[in-house]
């Protein structure tokens, strides 16, 4: 929030008090939410999650394609996506509820019966979807993870959990502020002889005209209102347990997010 006098600009940050509240009032709300499921790792040790390989009939009651968004912060393009196309499915996952909220709250109010959320951590997407279960997978302005390869969520160890749950010739978009991060994507499909179909280091100078990727999410509109190219690269997932990672050295991203209350 922000205040303009005669004199100056006045940028006021909610204390951590309020925060916590506000964060607490989102949990508590999205936990009677029927689109939103919440399971942690202990808790899938004694229960498996009873959607896995069940969410076309349990969940959605259809059999249209199951799409989904990781890292999916705010769900505005879980959300977005779901209006876009209605016969398709579509599931945002993160571990942030309180960003979460935002996106289930969206379709919840709106009544949008093709969403769901899941908010866990990435790595157990395995838990969640079964062989062959989901037909896309959006990674929309991922943190680029320049220091852990194995955190990169396009590294060879993402890889191989897309591969078990996605579906023959099943596509992965990726979106994208950095250049560390789009680099290291290209180099991984080289290095393995992915099949992409599509690949720009400037999107919106591309003329590519689709109404999904005009699609713009919390972390896009910073990016963009900073003069920064956005990225997008969209290959084949092949069923396969054999990847390598690529040998190459690329140059770091030198800048940082702004502060969630700067934009």
């Amino acid at each position: 929030m922000s205040f303009k006098t005669n004199y100056v600009t006045l940028l006021i940050i909610p204390s951590k008090h309020y925060m916590a509240k506000n964060k607490l009032t989102k949990f508590a709300e999205m936990a009677t939410y029927n689109n939103v499921f919440e399971y942690t790792f202990q808790k899938l040790q004694t229960n498996a999650f009873p959607l896995k390989g069940k969410w076309r009939n349990d969940y959605f009651k259809n059999d249209n394609p199951i799409v989904l968004e990781l890292g999916c912060g705010k769900g505005e393009y879980t959300v977005g996506l779901a209006r876009c196309y209605p016969n398709k499915n579509f599931i945002g996952m993160d571990i942030k509820g309180a960003r979460m909220w935002s996106g289930a709250t969206d379709a919840s109010v709106n009544n949008l019966k093709n969403v769901a959320f899941v908010r866990t951590h990435i790595e157990m997407i395995t838990h969640f979807f079964d062989l062959n279960e989901v037909s896309e997978i959006w990674i929309t302005f991922p943190d680029p993870q320049m220091k852990k390869v194995n955190k990169r969520l396009t590294s060879c160890r993402f890889m191989k959990k897309y591969s078990e749950i996605i579906k023959d010739n099943g596509i992965i978009h990726l979106k994208t502020d950095s250049n560390f991060l789009y680099t290291y994507t290209k180099a991984m499909a080289d290095e393995n002889q992915l099949n992409v179909l599509f690949d720009t280091d400037d999107l919106y100078n591309s003329h590519i005209e689709s109404q999904v990727l005009s699609i713009k999410t919390f972390y896009e509109k910073q990016w963009l209102s900073r003069g920064l190219n956005i990225k997008y690269l969209k290959f084949i997932c092949p069923k396969t347990d054999d990847w390598a990672e690529p040998d190459i050295v690329i140059e770091r991203d030198e800048y940082r997010s702004f502060c969630r209350f700067q934009i």
